[in-house]
């Protein structure tokens, strides 16, 4: 195991490498490292332009090593600190001042001032606005590599050759600018992942014996105890001790509204508190929160390269020396085979070298996936990388679990059938009563509607009470005993009939657990719960299968009844019950020979075999689930069946933007491959085509982030 990753956590310091643009300038990076540090020692995103390095390795030596590939960069709590304005816009005014350069030397040129005098500035321009690209283009050449600043470079040199000054001073100068608004481009999606680490305080009030102290958040340890006051944000996750209050978890469950919170309940770090005063006993440490988690996993998401986005990179980098053999074939044949001018090819040449850059090709696909990722992460859905993104595109068919997933996994009770001169309500308080003691799921249902329907039920002195399992309870009140349970208790306490009988397998039939209350003189009641179904199943189906999924099916461990009765209230014609989780698994690889792509949908503990074997394994509920956060492709971080359609939705967005963007980058790629070699393409058209495009594809990749209700 890497010393670098301790208990799960990655203790590698993180550096921001600056000026890293495309995969090609990755290429130069990654082999300088892995030649001094070794690859196994350090990871690089090149969106995020993060670079993450084992803690023994010096800093001096990564900022060495980073220089001597070309590029800047700094540690990154050193990145967050205040900047000087020259630290900020630095780029900027080099590119500015070379722009105006630029424009005087073309300007003297025009006016026939000596060309001397023009040359200075143009040169001065070549030098102040690409230094930069010089400087990459050497440390390329030295790692035996093409990447676009040697094209670039290249292509310059090969104008002042030529006596095209101005052009290759404009080369430069609008490669620059084009650079700098990519780099502010796909700085938004680096900006929106760092926007859930903002959320979380740096420090809390933490109270110890009679006295408040404020520490920092950091210091916080499991067992503290914490004072949030209205309208702040909760710094850990803990358990409400004193209290009541309205707590925004949106960062954490996608949640729009407010969830109310009492004492004994689970509050998260991120989360912002309401009107409320709290006292929270922290549950974790600070690095181990469910926030700080899952912005690991969005981070570590970053890195895991979707199937088209390796397809892309092994495309382009075939594509950069071709173009190259190309351009070098334009420069030399015509020429030599039939006594061409030279000048003239070698321009077309000089072109060729242009549009060889496959930057807007190699960003089309990582900007669109991050921005997917980082849209789901605001909508309270982890998605584990961008093979997870391009598979759902591939989904037809999708399994739901029953219990917790399509149900709200709570039972509630539906009916109160009295028997005799009893009123529903006396029948509900007094099997309330008797469950109080009881800790069965069925009891706390009864007690629960009790205390809805505003009933005292404790008021009721319970006495000689009795679990009978398997079977219910019994006990004495007010002297009069009583018993509650199922039809063999019934027979037990010699209650039973044919009419009881035919009212309780009425309500079984509908899917519905029955529970009989009965006392010395007879058969009181009957009492019907089930697990209700979530309010938005039904829309949520509907809304999948009108987005293409052509089969929906519900695979439940529930019995027949059950099962059959929660399948026709969402609308689902296919089931099966009664399945073991290795029979869910038999049912989820059938769906795939018959689908092909499929999506299982559970909560991440009990069907983890069964999302392992989908296509795409989606676990309900996350928030404060580790396991789930662990095993699962896909976590919904609330029980919101709603975000499953979202879901869907951002991922088939973000593939049809990818596929756009290439045509995008390859369809100007082949434009201008036909126009330099016939001559009528020039380098301004080519730098302004080929930068122009690499910010359409960011742009467009960038749309992924704004969709929300099926709409960007």
């Amino acid at each position: 195991m890497n010393g670098a990753t301790q208990g799960g956590k990655d203790r590698r310091k993180q550096f921001v490498v600056s000026g890293v643009c495309c995969a090609t300038e990755e290429h130069v990076l990654r082999k300088r490292l892995d030649a001094t540090i070794g690859s196994q020692r350090y990871t690089f995103s090149l969106l995020s332009s993060e670079l993450r390095v084992d803690p023994d390795i010096p800093d001096a030596q990564v900022i060495r090593d980073l220089r001597g590939a070309g590029f800047q960069g700094r540690l990154k709590q050193e990145f967050h600190a205040p900047q000087s304005f020259l630290e900020r816009h630095g780029q900027a005014l080099w590119t500015a001042a070379a722009g105006l350069l630029t424009v005087i030397g073309m300007a003297a040129e025009w006016l026939g001032i000596p060309p001397l005098v023009s040359r200075a500035f143009l040169l001065a321009a070549i030098l102040g606005g690409g230094w930069q690209v010089l400087v990459k283009a050497f440390a390329a050449v030295r790692a035996r590599t093409l990447d676009m600043n040697v094209l670039m470079t290249l292509a310059v040199i090969g104008a002042l050759l030529i006596d095209r000054w101005s052009e290759g001073a404009a080369v430069l100068v609008l490669f620059s600018v084009a650079l700098m608004l990519e780099s502010y481009s796909t700085s938004r999606t680096r900006r929106a992942i760092e926007s859930l680490l903002a959320i979380t305080p740096q420090q809390a009030n933490i109270l110890r014996g009679s006295s408040e102290h404020t520490i920092p958040a950091a210091d916080i340890g499991p067992g503290d105890i914490l004072r949030i006051r209205p309208g702040e944000r909760i710094p850990i996750d803990g358990i409400i001790v004193e209290g009541e209050s309205a707590v925004d978890q949106a960062a954490i469950t996608g949640e729009s509204i407010p969830v109310e919170k009492k004492r004994g309940e689970t509050v998260y770090a991120g989360s912002l508190n309401g009107r409320g005063s709290l006292t929270v006993e922290a549950s974790k440490n600070y690095e181990e929160t469910t926030l700080a988690h899952i912005i690991h996993l969005v981070e570590e998401a970053e890195h895991k390269r979707a199937p088209v986005q390796s397809q892309v990179d092994r495309f382009a980098a075939v594509y950069t020396p071709a173009v190259l053999a190309v351009a070098v074939l334009v420069a030399v044949i015509p020429p030599l085979l039939f006594s061409l001018p030279f000048e003239e090819w070698l321009y077309r040449a000089l072109v060729l070298l242009v549009i060889a850059c496959p930057c807007a090709l190699v960003i089309s696909t990582p900007v669109t996936l991050v921005s997917a990722l980082t849209n789901g992460a605001r909508h309270g859905i982890l998605i584990k990388g961008g093979k997870q993104v391009e598979a759902l595109e591939s989904v037809r068919a999708i399994a739901f679990d029953k219990t917790g997933t399509l149900t709200d996994g709570r039972m509630r009770v539906t009916d109160v059938i009295p028997l005799d001169h009893r009123s529903p309500d006396e029948i509900l308080v007094l099997a309330a009563a008797l469950e109080s003691r009881s800790e069965h799921l069925l009891a706390a249902a009864m007690v629960e509607e009790s205390a809805r329907r505003g009933f005292a039920h404790d008021t009721v002195v319970v006495e000689a009470f009795a679990s009978l399992p398997g079977r219910g309870v019994t006990a004495t009140i007010d002297g009069v005993h009583y018993f509650l349970g199922n039809l063999e208790l019934c027979r037990e306490q010699q209650m039973y009939s044919p009419e009881l009988h035919h009212r309780f397998e009425e309500l079984t039939g509908d899917g519905k657990t029955a529970v009989i209350l009965g006392a010395s003189d007879g058969a009181l009641g009957i009492i019907a719960l089930r697990d209700q179904l979530r309010p938005q199943s039904r829309e949520v189906l509907h809304t999948l299968r009108k987005q293409g999924m052509r089969h929906v099916v519900m695979l439940s461990g529930d019995n027949e009844r059950v099962a059959r009765a929660i399948a026709e209230d969402a609308g689902i014609e296919v089931w099966k019950a009664g399945l073991l989780p290795d029979q869910k698994v038999e049912a989820v690889l059938q769906l795939k020979k018959e689908y092909g792509g499929v999506a299982m949908v559970g909560d991440g503990i009990n069907d983890a075999p069964a999302l392992a074997a989908a296509t795409v394994g989606i676990a309900m509920g996350g928030a404060g689930n580790d396991t789930a956060l662990e095993t699962a492709d896909i976590v919904l971080m609330g029980d919101n069946l709603n975000r499953i359609p979202h879901l869907v939705g951002v991922s088939r967005l973000a593939m049809r933007i990818i596929r756009q963007n290439i045509l995008i980058a390859l369809g100007l790629k082949v434009l201008f491959l036909i126009l330099s070699i016939g001559g009528f393409a020039t380098l301004w058209m080519a730098i302004l085509a080929d930068d122009g495009a690499s910010l359409v594809v960011i742009a467009n990749g960038l749309r992924a982030l704004g969709f929300r209700n099926g709409k960007y």
